[in-house]
C-alpha cells in the first residue's frame, strides 16, 4: 500500500506552482512600479523645463 504521506507528482507540481504565482505577481506589480515611478520622473523634468521656458518668455 502507497504511503499517505507522499504526493503525486502532479500534486507536487501543482503546490510548487500555486508557491510561485504569488512571487511572479509580486514581481509583475514591482515592474509596473518602477515603469511608473521613472514615467513621474520624466514628467517632472518636463515640467520643470516647460517652468524654465515659461520665466525666460
Amino acid at each position: 500500500m502507497a504511503d499517505p504521506t507522499k504526493l503525486s507528482v502532479e500534486k507536487a507540481l501543482e503546490k510548487i506552482r500555486q508557491r510561485d504565482e504569488p512571487k511572479s505577481e509580486n514581481s509583475r506589480l514591482d515592474e509596473k512600479t518602477d515603469a511608473l515611478n521613472e514615467e513621474i520622473k520624466r514628467m517632472r523634468a518636463q515640467r520643470l523645463r516647460l517652468e524654465r521656458q515659461g520665466k525666460r518668455d
